[in-house]
């Protein structure tokens, strides 16, 4: 019975449990199926960030891509119209844009195009005297609000106005004392302010009380009673003690008799500015009686800025107008007088101004002694010593006829007379300061940084060059208000120059270097930074004198690099003549053979007056 129970098969409801195999391929397949579905999946998912993030990067490198799209498929050139220039076209803000046309714009910024030697990678320098240069894109010109001015001769003066106070002329003002004891007998003028007239009585005064006058004045008397002229000599002698004329001493000794009232007599005409005594007051020796000023000729005295003295001359015209006397003409008068020391206090100088009363210019007494008076000077250009000193400097270094004559040996060999421009310029500028024309710029237009004052010089549309200028003294249009400085050096009639947005565009060669930078001797570059401003490729601390000989050369006869590459140029005489070299170190090498660097240098000169007359 038992082993019957024991064979016979489980019940249908229990479930068979099996134990797991690692052999099993149902199960490894189960596992890695699981696997792949979840590789999927991330997959999946990836390649939507991933496409993603390859849209996100040609969206922002779109306007790169194409512009190197542009450059891989120009076209290239023959071999003739490649070696048709020897220059080729970029963009300043992204110098990898080269094109061979300038008329092309950057498809970047939509800039113009800057020109530079093809080939070298580099820009040409900039010309002597220019500090900076930039180039901005239409839209920042308006947005700047850039305006040009077109610099020309204009009819300037320096206009000087003070305000000073009248004075009384000291020339024509007099103390009137007593110079004799004695008792006021009368006072004809008896109120200050009174008007009186050359030698017009003013008082009598009573000599009884001058024992010493009397005495002398009866000795007088005898003398001339009994003919003794040794006595008569004698009191005549002791009577010029007391100042007395020869009428004075008629009136005393009239009739053969000494009389004790002498009359006291106004020495100039004008008006009693202070009474001193009254009737019947008793007077000694030297006791003040009257005090008279002549009023038809005044003083003003004003004071000048330390920086005008220089300007201040004996002699030059005045206009005048009292404050209580607005809209009336002004006074005319001159300088009469420049005191030789300022006011430590206030740092003026004092200058002294005369007015005189005359039948042309009457005054009618309007500037009164004690009130205030506005003067103002007006000096014209041919006054002024530093333009005339200028154009005196500069006609020395290039008038000469030396200088002329060796211009004109230097330029026979290329053809062309170089001498004659600068001739005709300076003499230009020579005749129209003799006329009160001057070339000037509007007080805008200049930006003072201390040691340099810069004008910017529209070169060419929406490129500006700062160029550092040596201006004169700063002065008004005649009948205008508007101000000018008159030009030294640095710019000539015809150039045009910012006069609204200057500060920004120099700003934006400060700020923002790779504007400039990419010029020859800037700072920075491609993938530079830098907070240096662009320099010049030849100093601006170089002569005038000598900017046309450097533009003439512009390379070293020695290493034959650019001048101003390696600093400021430096000059050295050769044989008497100027040769400029890249650095100190080619000064040997230049004075080892005197005739090879001459030649070298004629040969750079002449290959530079070739590129002008090829290139206008």
């Amino acid at each position: 019975m038992s082993e019957t129970n024991s064979s016979q098969p489980p019940p249908s409801d229990a479930v068979e449990i099996k134990e797991p195999s690692a052999t099993d391929p149902s199960q490894n397949h189960g596992y890695w199926r699981s696997t792949w579905q979840v590789l999927k999946t991330l997959q999946a998912r990836l390649r939507f960030f991933v496409l993603l993030a390859i849209v996100g990067v040609v969206i922002g490198s779109w306007s790169t891509l194409n512009a190197y799209w542009e450059k891989w498929t120009r076209p290239v050139l023959g071999r003739d119209e490649e070696g048709a220039s020897d220059v080729e076209f970029f963009c300043p803000m992204h110098p990898y844009i080269v094109r061979d046309k300038p008329n092309e714009k950057c498809p970047i910024c939509h800039m113009d195009l800057a020109k530079r030697k093809k080939g070298t990678g580099e820009v040409e320098p900039l010309p002597a005297g220019t500090v900076s240069r930039v180039q901005l894109t239409p839209y920042r010109v308006v947005l700047a609000g850039v305006q040009t001015w077109e610099s020309n001769y204009l009819p300037l003066t320096k206009e000087i106005v003070t305000v000073g106070s009248v004075e009384f002329d000291e020339t024509r003002y007099r103390h009137i004392a007593a110079w004799q004891k004695g008792r006021i007998a009368k006072q004809y003028v008896n109120y200050t302010g009174q008007n009186v007239a050359e030698h017009e009585p003013l008082a009598l005064i009573d000599v009884r009380f001058s024992p010493e006058l009397t005495v002398t004045l009866d000795d007088l008397v005898r003398a001339r009673k009994n003919n003794d002229p040794e006595l008569e000599r004698s009191a005549l002698r002791r009577l010029r003690v007391w100042n007395l004329d020869k009428e004075q001493l008629g009136e005393l000794t009239r009739n053969g008799e000494v009389h004790n009232q002498v009359t006291i007599y106004s020495p100039i005409k004008g008006h009693v500015t202070k009474k001193f005594q009254k009737e019947g007051s008793y007077v000694d020796e030297g006791m003040p009686l009257y005090d008279v000023a002549d009023l038809s000729t005044v003083w003003v005295e004003a004071q000048v800025y330390e920086n005008e003295q220089a300007l201040m001359k004996t002699g030059q015209k005045v206009e005048a107008t009292a404050l209580g006397a607005a809209g009336e003409p002004p006074i005319e008068g001159r300088v009469s007088f420049v005191y030789p020391h300022l006011d430590e206090a206030s740092r003026t100088l004092t200058v002294r101004f005369e007015f005189s009363h005359n039948e042309k210019a009457d005054h009618g007494h309007k500037l009164r002694p004690g009130s205030y008076a506005t003067v103002k000077i007006e000096i014209p250009p041919s006054e002024i010593e530093a333009l005339s000193d200028a154009l005196t400097e500069k006609s020395a270094k290039e008038i000469t006829l030396t200088t002329w004559a060796s211009s004109l040996l230097t330029s026979a060999g290329s053809g062309g007379v170089t001498a004659l421009p600068s001739w005709i310029s300076l003499a230009e500028r020579m005749a129209a300061t003799g006329q009160g024309l001057v070339l000037g710029v509007p007080d805008s237009a200049v930006i003072d940084t201390g040691s340099l004052k810069i004008v910017y010089r529209e070169s060419s549309p929406n490129v500006f060059e700062g160029v550092a200028v040596r201006l004169g003294p700063r002065m008004t249009e005649r009948g205008g208000t508007q101000a000018f400085y008159p030009v030294l050096g640095g710019l000539n009639a015809g150039d045009k120059v910012v006069t609204n947005g200057s500060f920004l565009i120099d700003a934006e060669t400060r700020l923002n270097p790779s504007a400039g930078s990419i010029y020859y001797g800037g700072s920075g570059g491609k993938g530079e930074s830098s907070s240096v401003p662009a320099r010049p490729s030849t100093p601006v601390d170089v002569g005038e004198s000598d900017y046309k000989l450097i533009a003439a050369q512009k390379t070293c006869p020695i290493t034959g690099n650019v001048l101003g590459s390696m600093g400021t140029p430096v000059k050295e005489m050769v044989n008497n003549q100027a040769v400029f070299l890249c650095c100190e170190s080619c000064e040997k090498k230049a004075l080892a053979n005197p005739a090879a660097t001459l030649k070298k240098v004629e040969a750079l000169r002449a290959k530079a007056v070739g590129e002008n007359h090829n290139h206008p």
